[in-house]
């Protein structure tokens, strides 16, 4: 039939899954709303992406902002650039904002990387970007150092969305300390009505990584159970959430596969697909039917369980203690990859500023 609903907006309209656009790209993020989308997000690749989406105009700014700002860093002249992509994006999504009382309808902005070894910069940083419009959503990173601007943040009314984030004990963990800020909060009287805090599993980041310890550890099983590894993190996060009585949401970026987005359908959390991935969602034909509390097949678990430890890792409420938040693979790997990202932009900046001769 013709009025049949694309995949997409069958999901988002039967149930409590909410679609987010993994990128701030204007265009993108216009088609994405008309899919569903309710919100977000960006960090310091997406960001830059989408200076890139429109050079001439961000060129143009850039050379603007130089002339303005005469002592300002090529860094410094980079974020407030960033800040303009964000609160571009932010305003499409003001109606979903208002609608969901600031449940949805948020744009993510990452904090500097840059900063990841200072709680209180990280804290201070997050505030900030809170404070440029209303809906505004800030991601700060799992790490030991993160868990405390996380806290510290969400109690200053910031609505936090955890990143750098791969495995159920960091989710636990971040979410456990956006809930004692919240507390924190209330404790006093403050309001956290429309706050919405969500905590990012990066699913395909964790299964790349994986992929590479199985191969480095010359480990053999049937590898197709790697495609299934974040799900199975994920389901086992949203589990723990849910038995705990936590608020956060949790969020799922960063995909790899189908299953990233076929396997969660039903359940209260934030699908956050690239773009890309969501037009070849919408082009599938597949008719989503709810599965977010059907579990991951108890083989392909415990294969993976027995035989690659750092998947017990990552899927084990303990399987990192917030020290070790810092030192595992996968993010190490993304950390380095968003620092690549603001060399990038400088480089940019750089170019703007000073042009080769």
């Amino acid at each position: 039939m013709t009025d049949k609903l694309s995949p997409l907006a069958q999901m988002t309209q039967r149930g409590p899954t909410a679609l987010w656009n993994d990128s701030a790209t204007l265009t993108e993020l216009e088609q994405s709303i008309s899919f569903g989308a309710v919100g977000a997000t960006c960090n310091p690749v997406i960001a830059l992406a989408a200076i890139r989406a429109d050079l001439p105009k961000w060129t143009a700014r850039i050379a603007e902002l130089g002339a303005a700002m005469p002592t300002a860093s090529e860094s410094q002249i980079g974020w407030k650039v960033v800040e303009e992509v964000s609160l571009e994006a932010a305003e499409l999504l003001e109606p979903a904002f208002e609608r969901y009382h600031g449940y949805n309808g948020r744009l993510s902005m990452q904090t500097d990387p840059r900063l990841a070894r200072d709680a209180k910069a990280l804290a201070d940083q997050a505030a900030y970007f809170s404070s440029l419009t209303k809906n505004i959503i800030v991601k700060v990173p799992a790490t030991s150092v993160g868990v405390e601007a996380i806290e510290d943040a969400s109690y200053r009314g910031v609505s936090i969305n955890v990143t750098v984030s791969f495995t159920v004990a960091q989710a636990v963990a971040t979410a456990e300390a956006i809930e004692r800020g919240l507390r924190r909060r209330e404790a006093e009287g403050l309001d956290t009505s429309t706050m919405g805090p969500v905590v990012t599993i990066m699913v395909g980041r964790l299964d790349d990584w994986l992929k590479a310890v199985y191969n480095k550890e010359k480990r053999c099983f049937d590898p197709g159970y790697l495609e299934w590894a974040g799900v199975a993190v994920v389901k086992k996060a949203y589990a723990e959430f849910n038995a705990r009585g936590l608020r956060p949401r949790l969020l799922v970026a960063a995909y790899r596969n189908a299953l990233q987005w076929t396997e969660f359908v039903g359940g209260n959390l934030v699908l956050s697909p690239p773009f890309a991935w969501q037009q070849r969602f919408q082009a599938s034909g597949i008719d989503p039917v709810d599965r977010m509390d059907i579990p991951v097949e108890a083989r392909i678990v415990d294969t993976m369980y027995e035989q690659l430890p750092e998947f017990r890792r990552s899927y084990d409420v303990d399987g990192l203690t917030p020290a070790e938040f810092d030192s595992f693979g996968a993010t190490r790997r993304t950390l380095r990859q968003f620092l690549g990202a603001d060399e990038e932009l400088d480089q940019l900046v750089r170019d703007v500023l000073i042009p080769a001769p």
